[in-house]
């Protein structure tokens, strides 16, 4: 059975984080990816250099190419006309200095699809500045709403703006980009900022701000920690317990298995000023048994009450990590045990001269040659 992405040829130029999370999904569902990296002197050799820092490289091979030589430059001007997508994860201007400006590429290969994957807005205040997860977070709003009502806004690691804002709204752009090509028979430039991205998954919370059930300062509403019993409580053992008992009826069930007043804590939960007690009085109930012992408790019941996994225990327990959209007609690739729950990583140069054969044929010493750690063109190769 054919994969959705089968046959989609994908240059990624090596970055970190948003990109190569990009183009992972892309490769889980068929798309054959070739990472840009820097030259190495070992690289294309029998003994190549350490893999590079990035661990999204599932199913991806790599060539290392030095992109400011023209010898270099010419490989890689010559692999964009025959490739479908091209992923940018450089800061704004940097393609355009290495001579790969994208009108000149779609002039070339007009079926071409440029994702251009930044932090800030290309045409904002902070287009020039550096940047990460938090600052890209900072900007769009949403980290003002995420945290304690006592303590500063808090920055859940590099999960929202890196890969939800950043890595998946690009890969769902490149998509939508193929999908239109499959009409227009045009590739077309993809614009992807972190900062949009996460502003737009963040829409609920920023028309909930309008309504009462989002319109109190950080930490005192219904889904960001103010309500007792949306929140995670520790346990006797130090392991953790997740409520997240909104409706009624699944709240009663809840205070059952806590063998507390349902009577009395039903009466209560929409009283405001009750919340500091009641958070206190959950608290201590939940210090009264381990984890295992509140799993227990809940399992099977519809009282909204989970455990907080951890991931080693996951992992000892044989967990099937799977991808996040199952196609009955057109299925992704499956996630093997190896690669399950430890990325073996890239090393520059890894696999991509084959995946240049199996894509156009082209073979080392015909077609392109080995300087210095790089490949570049030969002279003499009709490209």
């Amino acid at each position: 059975m054919q994969s959705p992405l089968e046959g989609v040829k994908v240059v990624e130029l090596a970055g970190l984080a948003p990109a190569p999370f990009a183009s992972l999904l892309l490769a889980d569902y068929g798309a054959s990816v070739l990472r840009i990296d820097r030259p190495h002197p070992s690289a294309h050799s029998p003994n190549p250099p350490p893999p590079t820092a990035d661990v999204l490289t599932r199913r991806k091979s790599s060539i290392a190419v030095d992109l400011k030589s023209s010898g270099g430059l010419d490989l890689i001007q010559s692999i964009l006309l025959h490739v479908d997508v091209l992923l940018d994860p450089f800061r704004p201007g940097v393609l355009e200095y290495l001579s790969l400006s994208p009108e000149a590429l779609l002039e070339r290969n007009p079926r071409l699809i440029i994702a251009r994957l930044t932090g800030f807005r290309r045409d904002g205040p902070y287009s020039r500045m550096a940047g990460h997860d938090i600052n890209y977070l900072a900007v769009s709003g949403i980290l003002s709403q995420l945290g304690r009502a006592d303590s500063p806004p808090y920055a859940p690691a590099n999960i929202l703006a890196d890969f939800a804002g950043g890595g998946l709204m690009c890969a769902f752009g490149i998509v939508l980009a193929l999908f239109q090509r499959s009409t227009s028979g045009k590739g077309q430039v993809i614009e992807n900022n972190m900062a949009d991205g996460v502003s737009y998954l963040g829409s609920m919370m920023r028309y909930a701000t309008k309504t009462p059930f989002w319109n109190r300062a950080r930490g005192q509403n219904l889904l960001d920690g103010g309500c007792p019993w949306y929140d995670v409580y520790r346990c006797k053992d130090g392991g953790h317990m997740a409520v997240g008992a909104l409706e009624p009826h699944f709240f009663r069930q809840f205070v059952k298995g806590l063998d507390l007043s349902v009577e009395d804590l039903s009466s209560r939960r929409e009283d405001r000023a009750s919340w500091p007690w009641m958070r206190d009085l959950l608290r201590r109930r939940f210090l009264e048994k381990t984890r295992r012992e509140w799993e227990a408790v809940f399992d099977g019941t519809d009282a909204c009450c989970t455990p907080v996994l951890e991931q080693p225990e996951l992992e000892e327990a044989d967990y099937e990590q799977r991808l996040p959209v199952h196609l009955q007609d057109s299925l992704g690739l499956v996630i093997d045990e190896e690669t399950a729950w430890t990325s073996v990583g890239l090393a520059p140069g890894v696999g991509g001269m084959q995946t240049l054969n199996e894509w156009f044929g082209w073979k080392v010493g015909k077609d392109f040659k080995i300087i210095r750690g790089g490949l570049v063109r030969n002279d003499m190769a009709k490209l």
